[in-house]
């Protein structure tokens, strides 16, 4: 979340992340990021099976067992938390390469001005030169049109995604009030097992006397 806060607003501290970013993304960066996110993916995976296994389990059971409520707890809370992170490196993964295109719009757009520019300052030429430089400036012209439309569209994209960010962040928050709640969970659940140990131990002492 700090990350994606940081590309949203110009910085000097944006400058340094994107230059960060960039340099990941080169050479053998693309391949391990990639390795890391297919790790987590599958440890995903596999912790969504294992709640669907426990709740199978429940189900022909009859009635919920402790021990599974707190395994189906911490696969919960980590089948949330992998995912929340998936979603966040993908959304800054997008917003690096959207700044990225616009950086290079930009530069485009000026550069075309400015050969638009030099053309109609050098119209000193036959009627033949005119014509072609004039076509060419049409040319510019329509280009820098498509430019600034394609400008306009990726900062409504950019902006999309501080919208997002902004869904991110309230979802984050609710994400951590889950988990206080699921730790208090897991400590009723982890005293009722202690309690029901304990009665157990009493009754086996009770028998052995």
């Amino acid at each position: 979340m700090a990350l994606i806060l940081t590309l949203l607003f110009q910085t000097p501290l944006r400058k340094l992340v994107i230059m960060t970013l960039d340099r990941v993304k080169r050479g053998r960066g693309p391949v391990m990021v990639k390795t890391i996110a297919g790790t987590v993916f599958i440890v995903l995976l596999s912790s969504v099976y294992s709640m669907v296994k426990i709740q199978n389990r429940t189900i022909e059971a009859g009635a919920p067992n402790p021990t599974d409520q707190v395994l189906m707890s911490r696969h919960m809370l980590e089948a949330s938390l992998m995912g929340f992170l998936l979603f966040l490196s993908l959304m800054i993964d997008r917003l690096h390469h959207y700044i990225r295109e616009l950086r290079l719009l930009r530069k485009t757009m000026e550069a075309a001005k400015k050969q638009s520019r030099s053309l109609d300052d050098g119209k000193n030429g036959n009627s033949q030169e005119i014509k072609a430089l004039g076509e060419e400036i049409v040319s510019l012209k329509t280009k820098i049109k498509n430019l600034e439309s394609e400008c306009e569209a990726r900062v409504k994209e950019a902006k999309a995604a501080e919208t997002e960010a902004e869904a991110l962040q309230k979802q984050s928050e609710g994400f951590l009030l889950e988990y206080d709640r699921l730790l208090e969970d897991n400590q009723n659940l982890r005293n009722q097992l202690e309690s029901i140990d304990q009665t157990l131990t009493q009754s086996d002492v009770k028998k052995n006397m």
